[in-house]
């Protein structure tokens, strides 16, 4: 548990432990989700404000989709954030919970949530501005978790791009076309989750329990163009996608297509001379020309003759 204590617009103070809530600014309690067992008693001792059970069920499960909840006294959001990996694929999700009330912010994640790491180093560090509402606490938090989403575009696409290049490439060595499959259903599930997110955000828009003032409305509702941003680049990946999959498939058809048109015309190039040694090879008594002088250079001749022109004819007609 981290307690920071936002005052007079100052970097926070960091405590240890809180036993009330202080007279003026806001408090953030950070938890860490394998950590926080029985973390609800504190909004009870500190604003006698009881949690709801199935709100602590829902912040404790670490794969809860984005949603947004409430009751009276506080709002309930939680949104699916990306792991601490540098790498886009596969993705890693960290599901963070987050209680707001009038002038308390508790926070319930997974170790390794990148995004409240750095707000709350550059809280510190003075970097960002301390905010004046648990809105605008909450929203430089969100801020960071949906930006995520928007840098790992540029690095999603490069290794995508390269993915469909290697695949569709004759002359690469690669062919596992299953990681195309892997990557699309990948690039489905970062739809998916910016979907999540853009319904919960615009629930908490639409039913937050808080009036907000003008500038709250609109860093949410550019929070909220940030994940459609998202949602929108991830549909035109998966279209892309579903594009070099059946490409992959259609070029596979097409080499074998090749490959069988070659060994069409080789069989249909072999078959005049196989009827002709196939003639001479029979053992009739009476066949005149066993005896002639010149049979034997006449059948070459024949046979490579039938060849050479069954050739020059599938080349004219473009079979190969």
């Amino acid at each position: 548990m981290e307690i920071y204590h936002f005052v007079n617009g100052q970097p926070p103070i960091l405590y240890n432990a809180l036993e009330r809530m202080p007279d003026e600014g806001l408090v953030w309690i950070d938890f860490l989700r394998s950590e926080c067992s029985g973390w609800e008693a504190l909004p009870r001792r500190l604003l006698g404000i009881e949690i709801d059970f199935q709100h602590v069920l829902d912040v404790q499960n670490a794969n809860h989709p984005s949603s947004f909840d409430g009751t009276d006294a506080y709002d309930l959001l939680i949104l699916e954030g990306l792991g601490p990996a540098d790498k886009p694929l596969p993705m890693e999700i960290r599901v963070s919970g987050f209680f707001m009330f009038d002038r308390l912010l508790i926070t319930v994640r997974a170790a390794g949530n990148v995004s409240i790491d750095t707000a709350k180093r550059r809280f510190l560090q003075g970097r960002t501005k301390p905010p004046s509402t648990i809105l605008l606490l909450a929203h430089v938090i969100l801020d960071m978790m949906v930006d995520r989403f928007l840098e790992i575009r540029e690095p999603l696409d490069r290794e995508l791009t390269t993915l469909q290049d290697e695949l569709l490439d004759t002359d690469s060595s690669r062919d596992d076309w299953r990681a195309l499959l892997i990557a699309r259903r990948e690039v489905r599930r970062l739809e998916a989750l910016a979907d999540a997110q853009f319904e919960a955000l615009d629930a908490w828009r639409r039913n937050s329990r808080s009036d907000w003032s003008s500038t709250e409305e609109i860093r949410v509702r550019d929070l909220i163009e940030h994940v459609t941003r998202v949602e929108n680049h991830a549909a035109g990946m998966e279209r892309d996608l579903e594009a070099a999959v059946q490409l992959y498939f259609a070029s596979i058809s097409h080499r074998t297509n090749q490959i069988m048109k070659i060994f069409t015309v080789v069989s249909v190039v072999f078959m005049p001379p196989m009827l002709v040694t196939g003639i001479w090879g029979m053992n009739f008594k009476i066949m005149p020309e066993l005896e002639w002088r010149y049979g034997y250079p006449l059948a070459l001749t024949i046979i490579f003759g039938l060849c050479i022109g069954m050739l020059a004819w599938f080349r004219r007609r473009r079979l190969f």
